[in-house]
This record gives structure tokens, sequence and C-alpha cells, in this order.
């Protein structure tokens, strides 16, 4: 008999009461913050994490999930009688970590060989960041509890992973120049004349689809790009970061345009946070095109 289990990561964004409610492992990123080490999701919440931001005014350095604490944790799960694990991680251009989890996958075999052909390992590389991936990992968390078996839930997440899509509008410029996700002159230039990137993520890359000349124009464009965009009849999400009240406004005027509410809220963390700023606008949701 199948036990199945979800795993992601934590710059999926993953709220709480999902995680709880699906019985979903969460990994934690390590982020550096001066000369302090701290362990996502566990050290603050995403307010704490704001604050920190403030306080050291800096780009927070964060470190990949390695191949060891992957192996590691297959071989907790063989030893509690799993049979799949099933990881969506992060867009693994920007970060190692989706590749360690591959790898540790032979470390487990060399290590403890008679985990071979006992545990079966799917990891996915999901391209992307924060709800575009959570999301997924919700479903699937939902298809384990209602009996689903291992390869539909595989075949599920195979399926979607190349459709998610992300755009969100970046109010602060500061950090998306720092982090290099925008040129530090033209985030300087940005700020002064008050233009706001609308950002795009979509297979594992995230560029500028659009600008807009001040705050109140953000929201707006952010739902009418999507609406153009999304599948129809299909599921989204709304992001926010420090400013909840920017959540409430996207989740009015979809549900005005659709007749349906978003299916999840996210909070940014540290991943998304550290380069865009912790005030952030945004959706995710299914397109109609796929890039696979």
């Amino acid at each position: 008999m199948e036990k199945i289990r979800i795993v992601t990561d934590s710059a999926s964004d993953l709220p709480v009461e999902m995680q709880k409610k699906y019985d979903i492992d969460v990994l934690s990123f390590p982020v550096m913050m001066g000369d302090k080490e701290y362990d996502s999701r566990k050290d603050f919440d995403n307010q704490g994490f704001y604050r920190l931001m403030k306080e050291y005014d800096e780009i927070p350095k964060t470190s990949q999930i390695t191949g060891f604490q992957f192996m590691e944790l297959y071989h907790q799960y063989y030893e509690k009688g799993y049979t799949d694990l099933i990881l969506i991680l992060i867009n693994s251009k920007g970060s190692a970590t989706y590749s360690n989890s591959l790898m540790a996958v032979d470390l487990l075999y060399d290590e403890y060989p008679e985990c071979q052909g006992k545990i079966h390992i799917h990891s996915f590389d999901s391209g992307s960041y924060c709800s575009a991936y959570g999301h997924v990992a919700v479903e699937a968390g939902r298809m384990v509890r209602e009996g689903v078996p291992a390869s539909e839930i595989v075949a599920y997440v195979k399926e979607v992973i190349p459709k998610r899509k992300i755009y969100f509008g970046i109010y602060n410029l500061k950090y998306a120049g720092k982090s290099g996700r925008i040129p530090s002159a033209a985030a300087f230039v940005g700020d002064k004349l008050g233009i706001k990137p609308i950002m795009k993520i979509w297979d594992h890359e995230i560029v500028t689809a659009a600008k807009c000349r001040g705050e109140k124009k953000v929201v707006s464009r952010v739902c009418r790009m999507a609406l153009e965009e999304m599948e129809a009849g299909s599921p989204y999400q709304i992001i926010y970061g420090d400013n909840p009240l920017l959540g409430d406004e996207i989740r009015e005027l979809m549900t005005q345009a659709l007749g349906y509410g978003p299916t999840e809220e996210y909070q940014i963390g540290l991943v998304v946070a550290a380069n865009a700023g912790p005030t952030v606008a945004g959706i995710s949701f299914d397109a109609r095109e796929s890039w696979k």
C-alpha cells in the first residue's frame, strides 16, 4: 500500500494553515542577516523578517538545501514506511536546491542500499517562486488526503507546473536594484520618477513585463494582465507582502471580474522579499499556454 508525502521548500511561501491541513513538509532555507544565521519559518514569521530587513538594511543571503540534507530526509521517510516522496521545489535557476535533491537519490542508495526499490523520489523543478508552486503543493496534498495514487499526483504536477505564471508589482525598487533584478541606476531613476515595474515569473525567468507611473495603477494593471492570460475558470492565488490592503484590493477586483475568489493567499517570505522588497502585490494563475 502506498504511503505518500508532499515536500516543498520555504520559498513556496506556503500558508501555515495549508501546510497543516494537508500535512505538507516545508524545508526551510537558512538565511544570513548581518553576522547571524536564521532558519526561515522557524526563527521568524514574515512580519519578523520584514522588521529584520529594516534593521539591517541589506540584502539577506540565503543558502541552498544540501544534498546531504535531502539524503537524510529521504532516509527518515523510508524508516517511517513511506513509499513515495513528491518534491515540488524552488526555481533551479535561482538555487541549486533542486539539483541537490536529485543528487541525493544516488547518495541515498549508496549509503542505504536497502532503500532502493522501496521508496520512490519524484522531484520537480517548479521554475518559479512563491504561490506558483505553493499552490501545486497544496493541490498535491489535497490529492494525497483523498487517496489519489502517486502516479496520478505525479502526472498532475508534471502537467500543471509549466502553466503556472505570476505577475506582481514592486513598490520599492531599492531591493530589486541591490539584488540585480533591476539595474541599480534604473531602480534609482524609477523610484525618483514614481515608476513601478510589473514583473513576470515564467519558465524560470523573472522579467519586467510592464511599467506603471504611480502606485495607484499597479494593482489594476496586474489584474488586467492576469485576466488576459488566465485559463478560463482556472484557480488563482493572491500574493502580498507587508501591506495586506493590497491583497484585499486584488481580491476585490479579481472576484468582480471572474465571479469567484482566490483559492489561497500568500504573504511573501524571505526569498521574494529579499529581491523585490517587502511591499508587493501579485497574482499567480494557470496560463492558457505552457512553456513545455
